[in-house]
């Protein structure tokens, strides 16, 4: 198969990745042979690096070729170091259904070097103690932006140096001056933040410094993309290399420019191949508490979320936001993580037998699909009532229960052989299992197969603390 191009992701085949590999089958890469591994490269379930062969000198050539194929449409710019560094961009499609996206939007809480050493304290352990369980997966928050607002580079420093000992999160130094800049990369030198920004005033300083102390820079032209790629193509040619855009955040009457321009630099990047654009897209919602007025506080943290959810989905790879609440969060990271799942793969659990509390020989035996949602629903359920109980987890390929039976993904032969594997034989002495109710038409084709008795239970979880209070007989 030809290589092609389609919604800005390169179509190779296995065989294109091949020829270019050692050809050897060492397995150093966890795969059987080379063939394996190029169909894994293809399908972007590996990176090329796992191939130690391929970077040794001697295949330096084949390497780059390589590279050059994979190269994503929205290249990838690290920030920070250590294992807090985060990823932005890295983008290879325009839309989600074309392929998946990676390197979720980071999101960054503000500080500024005026407010009380303490409180700087507080919002950054706050920041660096948000965390929420969704679905089987840990929500966080990602970085550090240190703002300027004192215009004194010693405040500066001081601020940036009390956020660098609090936390191991990659920051963002915000300012326009190259001088205070300088004074803040001079109190974590090898923290690799994200300069912001350079204009088209200041960015012969500001990239000097960001070569000088190897760290990415924001380009920032608001509402001018064309002067946006005049600086951007300035800052490449003087030897930048890693690059941020940062096209303008407006609120109000302004917001539909700003969800314009971003598109356009994302399309222009995935369907057009504009290197120019190819970069990751910093969106900054707390514009939204600039000339606030007299407006209310919850309002103005409102009007931040709705713009942050807006340029989530609208390609931003970064976001810098003021307000902090749960309440105001919550709704972002849980709507990044929803976008950024792939939709490739069903989400979905490990099958097996999980034990709640401390169940006995007596205690009630269920099961349901390893459908993510359908398991974490029904775990909490079980959880929350302080049910002692076993739960099967009857691999149905991430199908609910009722799509599942419906499509043949969960029958009574796999539930069979997942009661059998599970060794719950040997942990009860009864021979009864609980099945969710959306499944009872395949009850009677689980009992002739596993020789267990079926209880049909309830259609909801929620009924489940119920349903063992009224019915459950060992």
């Amino acid at each position: 198969m030809a290589e092609k191009k389609k919604g800005g992701l390169k179509e190779l085949s296995p065989i294109t990745i091949y020829k270019s590999l050692p050809k050897i089958n060492c397995k150093e890469c966890g795969v059987d042979n080379c063939m394996a591994f190029a169909t894994k490269i293809v399908n972007r379930e590996t990176e090329l690096e796992a191939c130690k062969p391929l970077l040794k000198p001697e295949n330096a050539k084949a390497y780059a070729t390589l590279k050059e194929l994979l190269k994503p449409a929205v290249k990838e710019v690290v920030v920070g170091v250590g294992d807090k560094a985060k990823k932005l961009g890295g983008k290879l499609v325009m839309y989600r259904h074309e392929f998946t996206y990676k390197n979720p939007t980071a999101i960054a809480i503000d500080v500024t070097d005026e407010m009380p050493d303490n409180e700087v304290v507080a919002r950054v352990q706050k920041t660096d103690n948000f965390s929420f369980e969704y679905i089987g997966n840990t929500l966080k928050l990602d970085m550090i932006a240190v703002r300027c607002t004192s215009e004194d580079a010693d405040k500066f420093k001081a601020c940036v140096k009390k956020v660098s000992e609090t936390t191991k999160l990659p920051m963002i130094l915000v300012t326009l001056n190259p001088a205070i800049a300088e004074a803040g990369l001079m109190a974590a030198p090898k923290a690799r933040p994200l300069l912001y920004a350079a204009n088209a005033q200041n960015w012969k300083d500001m990239a000097e410094l960001a070569i000088m102390y190897d760290a990415p820079l924001v380009a920032s032209s608001p509402n001018d993309l064309n002067g946006l790629f005049s600086l951007t193509k300035t800052l490449q040619n003087y030897g930048v290399k890693d690059i941020v855009l940062d096209p303008g955040t407006f609120a109000n009457e302004g917001l539909a420019d700003t969800l314009n321009n971003f598109t356009m630099l994302r399309r222009a990047a995935t369907k057009g191949g504009e290197e120019l654009a190819g970069l990751p897209l910093l969106g900054i919602p707390m514009v939204a508490w600039m000339n606030k007025g007299e407006t209310a506080e919850d309002l103005i943290k409102w009007r931040e979320a709705y713009i942050a959810g807006m340029l989530i989905v609208r390609y931003a790879d970064a976001l810098i936001l003021h307000g902090n609440d749960g309440w105001s969060l919550l709704p972002e990271v849980v709507l990044r993580q929803n976008i950024y799942t792939d939709p490739r793969k069903p989400v979905a659990v490990a099958p097996g037998l999980k034990v709640f509390g401390t169940p006995d020989e007596n205690s009630p035996v269920m099961f349901t699909s390893n459908f993510a949602l359908t398991y974490y629903t029904v775990a909490s359920d079980i959880e929350s009532n302080k049910i002692n109980a076993y739960l099967i987890v009857v691999d149905a390929e991430g199908s609910a229960i009722d799509s599942g039976v419906a499509g043949r993904k969960l029958t009574a032969d796999k539930i069979a052989e997942a009661i059998k594997a599970s060794g719950i034989e040997q942990k009860v002495k009864h021979r009864k299992i609980i099945s969710p109710g959306k499944a009872s038409r395949i009850s009677g084709e689980i009992e002739e197969l596993s020789g267990w008795k079926v209880q049909v239970g309830p259609r909801d979880s929620s009924e489940i603390p119920k349903y063992i209070i009224d019915k459950w007989q060992p």
